[in-house]
């Protein structure tokens, strides 16, 4: 499917490249583009506005639907800044949704219903399209009819089926809140009122949005019915094409679709206008939003501040954006004013220095905008420093007053997130993903063949490369796009001969030892699994920190958060991140909590609930009360049949541990099962002897044991090895678990982890994600591989807390395969893990 459509986008694109070739001149569109009236630029601009004040109730209405509820302020901020981005990005699922993540998040909401929120915006946008392209068929069948040679009667049933299928929908979700049973899946219809107000807002905004590029157009060259069905195309197959904006595949439906009805040159001058004031404008403005949230940080509140460390994203989409028009000015010529005035005021020598420099520092500015992406100090520098140089050549350069502008823009704004670039690490120190490659490629590729349409006229001989004249703009652009394709591919050469990272080793004993003191540290009591040494570590620069992973095929799986202080996270988290993709895998984080996730999604990764965990709150703790009564009722039981109870310190383990080495051979062989790794202990000598040990007698034999994990922070305590004998009494374990919560209650423990319940806590709305659907699928139907229901039955016993639990992974197919992969590291490769 996805071939078929970019060969049809392919094609789309190829026919309308020769129509502009045929038809069209560079002098033409620029004439075209300085004649648009400023009563016209400024109805494009107040269209651009209403489009995205609708685009803030998109927002308010999704939220609405998800059943939260924040102030206006912070949803029209935050619709404002992640729309701004994503469309200049694309993705917006991915780019607006980090936005959005983050903002909310800190604004209070739980990711879940972010999540939820995010779907019903990308929905609501997609049938708002459909809708307002069906009603334009209905209102301008004729008009649309003659262009596309189908007939008007034909186009207007289609749009009528459309409308009507849309009020259907709004007529079966008046029973608001009703489930819906289609295939087997529950899903939650929104009210009636939300559904119609949705509708109503998405075709508002389709229609201001096209407004905004119609009234560019000739006066009276299409009718806006006519125009608006194409317009919402256009939009639909960028979006789908995953191109940055659409950006040449909205020109090319545009180009198709109106070329007939509207001289070329005059269309060509409003798109490019078009794209000036709906798409560059809205991001400066955001940048502005971000930097003014940077000043206001020492009286911020947590969406303030959120919002101030999202400038890096925005300046980095900002600094490629200004990378490719300092890549379009180096291949187009200066006004003749302006050659004039140069001829006057400047020597030629300088002219074309600052020509030949500026374009170098355009595609300079397209790969630190990858640094700033990721943060890095030296990007912040280098960004700076190549705008101020920039800023100064564009007097030299042709008198280029808008591009003046833009980068004192860029200036300021970098000079006022100073702070937000906090990762020291050399600009090339990371390697640049394919992707980005890719996009700069596409970049430079675009500008040569720009090159090419402007000077078509000009002989291109041997004499051409060493003209050097005021006027000789041919000459001038040509030595400066072959030095950009020669440095380009220069630093692509050397970024693909990079030297992979050395083989992960184990960890030493001296670094196992430095590891336990930084989980003695902090409040985690799964951190001390690492003591297991099964795990690589990779340390943060100041010693405080570490990532324990493990890596199975392409899979670097970290378990858990980084350990250590939250403020050495970010640094370890891209740390990981980056070196995983430099040596060609893929990174995740494995069980991370709900208050890290804009760690995460800052570094890039995509976020998905794995479960939930079950926390049992120390102080409030007790075994009276109905919640627990099984739980009492195990405990007397046990009790009746003699069952004892006690905790060895670490060095007073070893004198037990042969009984304990029988008891968990009795367990693996009555389970019929091997030891497990990576997020489970083993039953390993050292590993056991360095734990606190929970063990339950009967009558003087030990039936029952777990090792115990704990912190000196007194924070969380839990239990990692849990084992009984075969013919131990049915109530040892629920005994276990009640007296091991009620010793570190009485150590004055806050909280005692009971671990993951997997696929637990999944989403039952319409707009759940296809992960949680597949997920709560499993957990009420997976119970022949895998006791989900039981085990949640199981803590439930102990009324704790539920907490979500979430992997952070690339997108795609990447979370299964990694899924896959963290079996096998548990499992101890892939053949157990259909083995137990």
């Amino acid at each position: 499917m996805y071939a078929a459509l970019a060969l049809l986008l392919g094609a789309l694109l190829v026919q309308a490249a020769h129509k502009v070739m045929v038809e069209l001149s560079y002098g033409a569109i620029v004439e075209a583009v300085r004649g648009t009236p400023p009563a016209t630029l400024l109805l494009s601009v107040l269209a651009t506005a209403l489009s995205f004040l609708e685009l803030t109730f998109y927002d308010r209405s999704a939220l609405q639907y998800a059943g939260a509820k924040l102030p206006y302020r912070v949803v029209a901020e935050t619709s404002f800044i992640a729309f701004a981005l994503s469309n200049t990005m694309g993705l917006g699922v991915l780019t607006g949704g980090a936005v959005r993540m983050r903002l909310y998040g800190a604004a209070g909401l739980e990711a879940g219903m972010i999540s939820r929120a995010i779907a019903f915006n990308a929905i609501g946008f997609t049938i708002g399209i459909v809708v307002v392209g069906a009603a334009s068929l209905v209102w301008g069948a004729g008009a649309v009819a003659a262009m596309v040679g189908l007939s008007p009667g034909l186009l207007k049933a289609l749009g009528v089926a459309v409308l009507l299928a849309a009020a259907g929908f709004v007529g079966v979700c008046r029973g608001g809140g009703d489930d819906l049973r289609v295939a087997g899946w529950s899903l939650r219809l929104p009210s009636a009122s939300i559904a119609a107000q949705q509708l109503l807002i998405s075709a508002v905004d389709v229609v201001a949005a096209a407004a905004a590029l119609w009234v560019l157009l000739p006066e009276g060259a299409v009718s806006f019915p006519a125009f608006v069905g194409f317009y919402s195309l256009a939009i639909a197959l960028g979006v789908i094409s995953h191109v940055p904006g659409g950006l040449g595949v909205f020109e090319s439906v545009m180009l198709l679709a109106l070329g007939h009805q509207v001289p070329a040159h005059h269309l060509v001058s409003a798109l490019v206008l078009y794209r000036a004031i709906y798409h560059l404008l809205p991001l400066v403005l955001a940048l502005g939003l971000l930097v003014l949230s940077e000043l206001q940080r020492g009286a911020a509140t947590p969406v303030v501040r959120a919002a101030a460390s999202l400038s890096p994203l925005l300046l980095s989409a900002f600094t490629f954006v200004i990378g490719a028009m300092l890549l379009v000015s180096g291949v187009t010529p200066a006004t003749g004013d302006a050659t004039v005035l140069l001829a006057q005021l400047m020597p030629l020598p300088i002219v074309e220095a600052a020509h030949f420099l500026g374009s170098i520092i355009g595609l300079a500015l397209l790969f630190v905008a990858r640094g700033m992406f990721l943060r890095l100090d030296a990007s912040w520098w280098v960004g700076l420093i190549l705008a101020l140089v920039s800023l100064v050549l564009c007097l030299p350069k042709g008198i280029a007053v808008s591009e003046a502008v833009l980068l004192s823009v860029l200036t300021a704004s970098l000079a006022l997130s100073r702070r937000q670039f906090n990762r020291k690490a050399a600009l090339f120190s990371q390697a640049f993903t394919g992707g980005w490659l890719a996009a700069v490629a596409v970049v430079v590729a675009a500008t040569g063949a720009l090159l090419f349409f402007v000077y078509r006229d000009v002989a291109y001989v041997d004499q051409v490369w060493w003209q050097f004249a005021f006027d000789g703009h041919a000459p001038r652009s040509l030595r400066a796009m072959v030095a950009v394709a020669l440095v380009a591919f220069i630093v692509a050469l050397v970024q693909l001969l990079r030297r992979p990272h050395p083989a992960l080793i184990k960890p030493s004993a001296g670094a196992l030892d430095q590891a336990a003191r930084i989980v003695r540290s902090q409040g985690v009591a799964g951190a001390g699994l690492v003591m297991m040494g099964d795990k690589s570590l990779m340390v943060s620069e100041s010693q405080r920190a570490f990532v324990m992973f493990g890596r199975r095929g392409r899979s670097w799986v970290a378990l858990y958060d980084p350990v250590g202080p939250a403020s050495e996270w970010p640094e370890l988290v891209w740390r990981f991140v980056e070196q995983a993709r430099e040596s060609g895998g893929r990174a995740a984080f494995y069980q991370v909590r709900p208050e890290a996730l804009p760690v995460y999604l800052d570094a890039g990764l995509r976020v998905y609930k794995l479960g939930e965990c079950a926390l049992v709150d120390l102080p409030s703790f007790s075994l009276q009360g109905k919640a627990r009564s099984n739980l009492r009722h195990g405990v007397a039981r046990a009790q009746r049949e003699g069952l004892s109870f006690e905790v060895l310190a670490p060095g007073a383990v070893a004198p037990v541990f042969d009984e304990l080495q029988a008891i968990s051979d009795a367990w693996l062989n009555d389970h019929n099962t091997a030891e497990k790794a990576f997020s489970l202990g083993a039953f390993q000598r050292d590993y056991v002897l360095g734990q606190p040990v929970a063990l339950v007698r009967q009558a003087g034999r030990a039936v029952a044991f777990a090792t115990l994990m704990c912190t000196d922070q007194k924070i969380e305590a839990s239990v990692d090895l849990m084992r009984q004998l075969p013919d131990a009494p049915r109530s040892s374990m629920d005994f276990l678990f009640a007296q091991v919560i009620l010793h570190f209650q009485a150590q004055g423990f806050l909280r005692f982890n009971l671990g993951m319940v997997p696929l637990s806590g999944m989403a039952q709305h319409p707009l759940a994600p296809n992960w949680q659907r597949l997920a709560r699928l499993l957990f009420n139907h997976g119970e022949n591989f895998y006791n989900f229901q039981g085990l949640r039955s199981f803590k439930a016993k102990f009324d704790p807390v539920w907490e979500p639990r979430y992997l952070t992974a690339p997108g795609g197919l990447a979370p299964f395969i990694i899924l896959t992969d963290i079996a096998a590291l548990i499992a101890g490769g892939f053949r157990r893990v259909m083995s137990k």
